[in-house]
């Protein structure tokens, strides 16, 4: 807790916790084992002393150990603070909001941009397409407005879906105001509309993904006040966490503290509302409710946020009866019909919920099963192969002995049949031995007395040669 203290905490308030820190272990030790300890004064130095060279004091720590050490205590402190579940994870959404709203200035700036640069040549279009993504794409597909002809027109009626609107294009471009523009500059006014054309597009994407992870992570939220606005109450209070925590008074005038502060120094009236105002109820309600409808707004965000924050299967059941009583409260502003209690709602929306976590539990169990039946048969398909491979391996492995056992036999064949020819005596003058002894040994013995002859006859032709020289 020391360590932590002392990596975490700012200097302030490190002194006062580390004071509470330590009484508390004195006070466990008195009681576990019975030792008086002090804790205040000299302790505190001496305390940080031993902490400070403490590598030194003990046997085989080194200083870089000991740093280690603390690096791993403050990386599992903040491992502790992460949630394990990836998709319930909040700091996506804050990435995305923050994204999404830096896209919306970028985009609305570049569109100006656009409407500036292609004014110079065909003003009139400006009057007739107020929409930038829509001017953009126009501006891509005429071009140079002079080409601009009948065969046209049925690209920008898909472009601007109103043929009334693509025949009052045609008709402003045949007697437009505007400059001429050379080839060099269309392309360039064409290739930067092609890039905004493309950032709203991917703003679009990501507005779909935004929603798509709000109903994973806070789906009543959602259900109640809007993906977008939900995002930003999130984003605003730094995670759903910390957004569960605040009160409903908080909530209410979330991103107001300009105006809060401002009013509490001059002592003027404070806000009434700060991000939950995008909301569509207060802009429904009338002026003199919209404090009223913004308080109970606030109270009911706070019950879906907790709700979102500590459920274990997230669902929308609760957002959704939220969202009714809020309808019902507009109305009884409105017409004075009195609205169903809360303790009623709840006890439906708790009977919904305990249905919804049912079916969500089954359906996660038959995917469970179907994934399992899946790498079952995964594995037999792996055993099965792996033994089709082993198979032919092993019969070449039956036939190569087959084959050495083979040459071994020829071998000692050939073995014995030379030894019996060494052993072999010389035939008689009546040939009897040379019946008894079979075919290929009578061949080969003939042979060899026919290449013992032709070296007698070789011999005999040296020495006569020699004795004539």
């Amino acid at each position: 807790l020391r360590l932590l203290l002392e990596t975490s905490m700012p200097a302030k308030k490190k002194k006062a916790l580390l004071g509470v820190a330590d009484a508390k272990i004195g006070a466990a030790i008195l009681e576990e084992l019975g030792y008086q300890c002090q804790t205040g004064g000299v302790v505190a130095e001496i305390l940080r002393g031993i902490r400070l060279h403490f590598h030194a004091l003990v046997k085989g720590l080194t200083a870089q150990s000991a740093s280690k050490a603390q690096l791993g205590l403050g990386h599992s402190y903040s491992r502790a603070k992460v949630k394990f579940n990836v998709n319930r994870v909040d700091n996506m959404i804050i990435q995305s909001i923050s994204l999404l709203d830096q896209l919306d200035k970028d985009i609305n700036t570049f569109s100006m941009r656009v409407r500036e640069w292609y004014g110079y040549h065909f003003p009139e279009l400006i009057k007739i397409v107020s929409e930038n993504y829509t001017y953009c794409r126009l501006a891509k597909f005429i071009g140079n407005r002079k080409e601009l002809s009948e065969e046209s027109l049925e690209g920008l009626e898909e472009i601007v879906m109103d043929s009334a609107k693509a025949q009052a294009i045609l008709e402003a471009s045949r007697s437009s105001m505007g400059m001429d523009i050379s080839p060099l500059d269309l392309i360039n006014i064409e290739s930067f509309s092609s890039r905004v054309i493309s950032l709203s597009e991917y703003r679009k994407g990501l507005q779909e993904y935004l929603r798509s992870k709000m109903s994973q992570v806070a789906p009543s939220l959602s259900a109640l006040i809007g993906e977008v606005v939900g995002a930003r109450l999130i984003s605003h209070a730094g995670s759903l966490t910390n957004l569960a925590k605040y009160p409903a008074s908080t909530v209410q005038i979330l991103g107001a503290e300009k105006a809060l502060f401002r009013a509490l120094k001059t002592r003027g009236n404070t806000p009434k509302y700060g991000l939950i105002f995008h909301s569509t109820f207060i802009g429904r309600a009338a002026a003199k409710n919209k404090g009223r409808i913004s308080r109970y707004l606030a109270n009911k965000c706070t019950i879906a946020s907790r709700i979102d924050c500590f459920s274990e299967v997230p669902t929308s059941v609760f957002g959704d009866k939220l969202r009714e009583q809020v309808e019902e409260r507009l109305a009884f502003y409105e017409t004075g019909e009195p609205p169903r209690k809360n303790l009623e709602v709840m006890k439906e929306a708790v009977v919904e919920a305990s249905e919804v976590v049912a079916e969500v539990k089954r359906k996660q169990e038959k995917k469970e099963k179907k994934k399992k039946k899946r790498e079952k048969r995964r594995l037999e398909a792996l055993t099965a192969a792996a033994e089709e491979n082993s198979v032919p391996e092993t019969e070449e492995n039956d036939i190569e002995p087959k084959k050495k056992k083979k040459k071994k036999q020829q071998q000692e064949l050939e073995a014995e049949s030379e030894q019996e020819m060494e052993a072999a005596p010389e035939p008689e003058e009546n040939g009897l031995e040379e019946e008894a002894l079979p075919k290929r040994k009578r061949k080969l013995m003939v042979e060899a007395d026919q290449e013992e002859e032709k070296k007698k006859k070789k011999k005999k032709k040296k020495a006569r040669d020699s004795e004539e020289e």
